[in-house]
């Protein structure tokens, strides 16, 4: 498996590189990003092959048939971490919530949240490459609340790896926090920035393609990477659960191989979605990726419209933060797909110049061939959480866009896998309120009044964070955080 460019060749980067390259160092020539030169048709034959397959075969076998250059006995060994997931025979459980509407639950790992997936088999395979490579690596983190637990969590006491997190003060959910900022290993490093997800993410591309900063870490022999979906070391296992999914709902008799589905993917970064669309490049039976957003709501605007505004605009707060992003990185994945590397370039240079762009007629049509999108605003969202509720189902205030999604977009009659990507106990505040009014509630009284009116137990993972003592305390203005990374290292 190869990998090219999103904005073309600068002369200075290698033409192709390799999957362990990729991960090492994903930010390519113009500060583009790398994706597969090419994909394997899987067809109708894989998905029959596993149909009676474990999450753990049917990945090793997609990984296998991609061609990356990492050791079979690592790939085993990464894959073995979903054997600690809630159920090891199944760690992705599909669940019919409506009628033609299936809830594939991505948050049974140890973070609860659905870049578990992705980043617990990251952190072994990156870990194995830099001790195979005998260097030390620097691995840079941006979070809206998800990453930055998964990543610490998979990376903590890791050799040859250490780990500098970024979160935006007040938000992300007081869960979400605490998972980051009770880290206490000594390879961890988490930092508060006064700013939005945007500004940290911003601040992680930045790093990654300055060269000071990169020549300061070469005289501490220290390289850099990221754990961020510009790493297609995570979309690539993100790619597997959508197969995952599908092939669920041919085991529950409730689909054929080769019928078509919708992908409801709640969307921030779009890393979720991306892996969905590899997915039905390879041969998955989709429809349509419906992409279901906050009112943060770039992205249903460049689906529904092609344009990406960005003027005037700034981050809203909301009820489902790990999508207050506007910057959505993996788009310039979908981008280059669409309409190569030169046109890319053009429209990426433009966003980070003008803060706009705007697709032709005839991209706009290209896109909504594939997507269709829709947002939910945060009262909608509580709503879609009490209904769901009241018919047996608890869930959290991200997966409730993608039924404001398939509501509005799900136009034909045909199933419909809705990606829930953290489990209730994350944005416990939210929930409590849509279920019984509670205002302003601590996220360990909002917990325990769920857990009760539910009638599920708090996971001790989540419960054991409100009496740990806090090991990372540091919030900064975001021109700090060279110098706060510089200082850890």
């Amino acid at each position: 498996m190869k990998f090219i460019e999103t904005r073309g060749n600068d002369g200075i980067h290698s033409q192709e590189i390799t999957f362990s390259e990729a991960i090492l160092s994903p930010i390519a020539s113009f500060g583009g990003l790398y994706v597969p030169k090419a994909l394997p048709e899987l067809g109708e034959a894989f998905l029959t092959k596993h149909l009676n397959s474990s999450y753990k075969v049917l990945a090793k076998d997609m990984l296998m048939t991609l061609g990356i250059d990492i050791e079979e006995s690592v790939i085993d060994e990464a894959l073995a971490l979903y054997d600690k997931f809630d159920d090891p025979t199944n760690p992705v459980p599909v669940v019919k919530v409506r009628d033609d509407l299936y809830v594939s639950e991505l948050y049974h790992g140890p973070t609860r949240a659905f870049k578990d997936m992705a980043l617990q088999p990251f952190g072994i395979v990156l870990s194995s490459i830099a001790q195979k490579r005998g260097e030390e690596y620097l691995i840079l983190a941006a979070t809206s609340g998800d990453t930055g637990p998964a990543a610490l969590e998979t990376f903590k006491n890791r050799p040859n790896v250490r780990v500098a997190c970024l979160y935006p003060d007040g938000g992300t959910s007081d869960v979400q926090r605490l998972q980051m900022v009770t880290e206490d290993a000594a390879n961890l490093k988490v930092i508060g920035i006064k700013g939005d997800f945007d500004d940290a993410q911003s601040a992680l591309k930045r790093l990654l393609s300055s060269p000071t900063f990169n020549d300061a870490l070469k005289a501490k022999k220290i390289s850099l990477s990221a754990a961020n979906s510009v790493n297609f070391g995570r979309i690539i296992f993100q790619i597997v659960y959508h197969i995952h999914s599908y092939l669920e709902l041919v085991r529950q008799n409730v689909i054929q191989v080769g019928e078509k589905v919708y992908l409801d993917v709640p969307s921030g970064n779009f890393g979720n979605a991306l892996g969905g669309f590899y997915a039905m490049k390879m041969g998955l039976p989709v429809e349509k990726i419906i992409i279901a957003s906050n009112e943060n709501n770039v992205l249903t605007r460049l689906i529904n419209t092609g344009r990406y505004d960005l003027r005037g605009e700034s981050v809203v707060a909301t009820t489902s933060p790990a999508m207050d992003i506007l910057i959505s990185s993996n788009v310039e994945r979908i981008l280059y797909d669409f309409f190569g590397a030169e046109r890319t370039k053009e429209l990426m240079s433009a966003l980070e110049s003008n803060r706009f762009y705007a697709l032709s007629d005839d991209e706009t049509m290209k896109l909504q061939k594939v997507f269709a999108a829709d947002y939910c605003n945060g009262a909608e969202g509580k709503g879609y959480i009490k209904e769901a509720f009241d018919h047996g189902y608890l869930m959290d205030p991200h997966t409730a866009t993608c039924f404001k999604a398939f509501d509005c977009c799900a136009t034909q009659k045909i199933k419909t896998i809705v990606y829930s990507t953290a489990e209730w106990t994350k944005f416990s505040p939210t929930i409590a309120n849509a279920l019984s009014g509670e205002v302003d509630s601590r996220d360990l009284d909002a917990l325990e009044s769920i857990s009760k009116t539910a009638k599920m137990p708090i996971p001790n993972m989540i419960k054991e964070l409100f009496s740990k003592p806090i090991a990372q305390p540091v919030v900064i203005e975001k021109e700090d955080i060279e110098k706060e990374i510089l200082s850890f290292l």
